[in-house]
């Protein structure tokens, strides 16, 4: 069993910049390839980044956020990192991390949130314009 617990999140500014943090525990960290997504007030969950299950391995992402996010992995720490620059209003949501346990050591974790066996709670980012 896989914990999984997100932190970072806040207020910030238009143009600004967040690093969400998630940290694991329980489980072999780098037998899971990595996702971050996303829920915004009466929208569905979304995906935003994933990461293969190497540190510096295969990074995916949502369109929406290709060059301003970026997702890393730390296995000897046990953490996975989603770096957040040039934020906007639609950025505000609760972000999760979440854990795929399919996922190769090389390719990318999945977009599809149902292929992920374990979530955080989630942390608040809000984004004011």
């Amino acid at each position: 069993q896989v914990q999984l617990v997100e932190s970072g999140g806040g207020l910030a500014q238009a143009g600004g910049s967040l690093t969400l943090s998630c940290a694991a525990s329980g489980g072999i960290f780098r037998n899971y390839g990595m996702g971050w997504f996303r829920q915004a007030p009466g929208k569905e969950r979304e995906f935003v980044a994933a990461i293969s299950r190497r540190s510096g391995g295969t990074t995916y992402y949502e369109d929406s956020v290709k060059g301003r996010f970026t997702i890393s992995r730390d296995n000897a720490k046990n953490t996975v990192d989603l770096q957040m620059n040039s934020l906007t209003p639609e950025d505000t949501a609760v972000y999760y991390c979440a854990a795929d346990s399919r996922a190769s050591y090389t390719a990318s974790a999945s977009r599809t949130s149902t292929e992920y066996d374990y979530w955080g709670q989630g942390t608040q980012v809000t984004v004011s314009s």
